[in-house]
């Protein structure tokens, strides 16, 4: 789970974007955190950039297929 110190830098959103589900190799869509529904694990990635492939982000057998939820999005000013 994603941790911070000072709950003046976050503000809840109900934004779609936070349950669409992404598939290993797309590309990210916002700027943020991403969590692997199946077993938890948390990226932190850059707006466009791939999030990781199956063949890099790898489950035990039998856990089921990889999928990214963003959990925090980042905002920018430009």
């Amino acid at each position: 789970m994603a941790r911070y110190q000072k709950s003046a830098y976050f503000k809840p959103s109900n934004g779609s974007e936070f349950t669409e589900l992404q598939q290993p190799g797309s590309e990210a869509e916002f700027a943020g955190i991403y969590r692997c529904v199946v077993c938890g694990d948390e990226i932190g990635i850059a707006k466009t950039h791939k999030l990781p492939p199956q063949n890099h982000h790898q489950h035990r057998p039998g856990l089921g297929n990889i999928e990214w939820q963003l959990i925090a999005a980042a905002e920018s000013q430009a």
